[in-house]
């Protein structure tokens, strides 16, 4: 299963994501305050959310069947091998064009770089 979203589907999935287990109605409630969304395109984005495995609607329930940290581990590999021929220093390098990071930012990155090390 593909798990490439286009930003209004993840958009749609945050809410999800947020608020699941949540009723289609306050999921139709939610998506009007956050994204604008009408009744209508609400249910259809669900229709194809469900149709395509990221969503599942029973007994008027929302809930994921995908988990957004998968979405978002997903689309940064195909970012990073697409864009930046799978270096990830090429990408990290053009992520930061240029701007700083905090002291605490730089201890955190340190540290992921320490647990993800071969």
């Amino acid at each position: 299963m593909e798990l490439r979203l286009c930003e209004s589907d993840f958009r749609f999935m945050c809410v999800v994501w947020e608020n699941e287990p949540v009723s289609s109605h306050d999921l139709v409630l939610k998506c009007n305050e956050q994204l604008g969304w009408k009744k209508s395109t609400t249910y259809t984005v669900l229709k194809k959310m469900s149709e395509k495995g990221f969503a599942k609607n029973e007994g008027s329930v929302i809930t994921s069947l995908v988990a957004k940290n998968d979405v978002q581990k997903y689309e940064s590999n195909r970012v990073v091998n697409t864009s930046f021929d799978g270096s990830l220093p090429s990408f990290l390098a053009s992520f930061f064009g240029g701007k700083k990071i905090s002291e605490d930012e730089a201890q955190e990155l340190k540290r992921l770089i320490d647990n993800y090390r071969e």
